[in-house]
């Protein structure tokens, strides 16, 4: 990356003197969104009574319905957001989510000299550093702690934390729903059933394709690689694989090789290039990966100079999150300061080179494992272990083939091939081994 492409953003300077007047009286603050999140942001607000912060508005569609009689008296609930933004309100806390109308109501907010409090990662991802340089430029800031990992303070630690460190690769679980789904099946519990579960728990919409496809956790992984490589890359040069293919044989399978199954946002800096990924792959069970369960998130970071270091706990629901939207408030407050990370326009382009895990299901006859030997070694790429359990039928026949460390493209022209054979009744399922 060429000097003239680096950039340093202001991420946060000193707290403007508008609100270094302001600490004679608490923060006034509005929220944007009263669902899952904002409620318990109000919750907290009203019950812990921060001297620092007073809840003053509620923006919601349909505050008839909404309206929470455990608010104070003196909070005013709104249906217009334009009335909210040109209030008193010193900071908009902002929970609705999605780019519009959430993304014109942040930019709104910051042009008029106000601070943001966010948990909303798209915005983040896909326009954080545009608002970050929007709010430095008008004497506002914006704050998202809760973008990423939920009630995890994993930003916080990158930007402070580890601030003084080269952090050479980020890897973790950053979405509870698929966590959750892909824990039920390591029980064995089908995909199906384990995701209509975590849908009558609230854990997954109605329809989950931003999660269960990988785009939720694509979203957070920018904005981690921004903190921790120092890069700016569009989300969309990220491809995610859907866990939907996944089945239960598949932890069986696992199992045997000492591995379990998690959805893994993971990137690093690969001999000068980057590269980034999001899927479900297969992970040691001796890894700290292996160990998060239910709606738990986990981000590994490992520093040139302080070797790994591991974030972990309960990255969703509206509690957790809630905490790291009131800690951002909280530090707007105290006008604390955020270190100014110096980061570069990026393009993801390197492969990783690991193992993986390739499951077939086929309707067996000879000359199968043959074909698809032949196919693997025309790409160059060396099988590791070829794995057949016994108790399946001869026209549903599942196995698995392992291979030692290779580009996934070169996978890919390998399957291609192999895809093309008329016993194959299923795509082959590939998966990257973490090791």
């Amino acid at each position: 990356m060429s000097k003239a492409q680096s950039s340093t953003l202001p991420i946060e300077h000193d707290v403007q003197p508008t609100l270094d007047a302001r600490r004679s009286r608490p923060l006034r603050v509005a929220i944007f969104g009263f669902g899952t999140v904002g409620s318990s942001v109000a919750r907290i607000l009203v019950e812990s009574k921060p001297p620092e912060l007073e809840l003053t508005h509620i923006y919601n569609r349909g505050v008839a319905r909404k309206r929470a009689d455990w608010t104070p008296a003196s909070v005013v609930w709104s249906e217009d957001a334009g009335a909210v933004l040109a209030s008193d309100a010193d900071v908009i806390v902002e929970l609705a989510g999605g780019l519009d109308p959430a993304g014109s109501w942040v930019r709104s907010a910051l042009e008029a000299g106000k601070s943001v409090v966010t948990a909303n990662k798209k915005l983040i991802a896909y326009h954080g550093v545009d608002l970050e340089r929007l709010a430095a430029a008008k004497g506002g800031h914006i704050k998202y702690g809760a973008a990423v990992a939920g009630g995890i303070p994993v930003i916080p630690g990158l930007e402070q934390g580890m601030a003084g460190d080269r952090i050479e690769r980020v890897e973790g679980i950053l979405n509870g729903t698929c966590n959750y789904i892909l824990s039920k099946m390591q029980q064995g519990t089908e995909y199906a059933a384990a995701l209509a579960d975590a849908q009558a728990k609230g854990y997954a919409e109605a329809d989950p394709t931003e999660d269960v496809g990988g785009f939720d956790a694509r979203a957070k992984l920018a904005i981690l690689m921004r903190l921790a490589l120092r890069v700016q890359v569009d989300p969309e040069g990220i491809v995610p694989k859907p866990i939907t293919a996944v089945t239960a044989v598949d932890f069986s399978y696992a199992r045997d090789l000492g591995c379990t199954i998690r959805q893994i946002a993971r990137a690093e800096q690969v001999n000068g290039q980057l590269a980034a990924t999001v899927g479900p792959m297969l992970v040691a069970e001796r890894s700290p990966l292996a160990w998060s369960q239910g709606t738990e998130n986990m981000v590994i970071a490992s520093g040139h100079y302080g070797g790994d270091v591991v974030f972990s706990g309960h990255g969703a629901g509206g509690h957790p999150t809630a905490v790291a939207v009131v800690s951002d408030l909280l530090a707007l407050a105290h006008g604390s300061r955020r270190v100014e990370i110096p980061s570069a326009p990026a393009h993801v382009g390197a492969e990783f080179e690991v193992p993986h895990y390739i499951r077939f299901l086929v309707a067996d006859k000879p000359g199968i494992v043959a074909a698809i030997t032949s196919a693997l070694a025309r790409e160059q790429i060396n099988i590791r272990a070829i794995v057949q359990k016994a108790g399946y039928p001869q026209n549903a026949l599942p196995f698995v083939v392992t291979v030692e460390p290779c580009k996934s493209s070169a996978l890919r022209r390998a399957l291609a091939e192999v895809r093309a054979m008329d016993c194959m009744l299923v795509e082959p399922l590939d998966l990257q081994i973490l090791e």
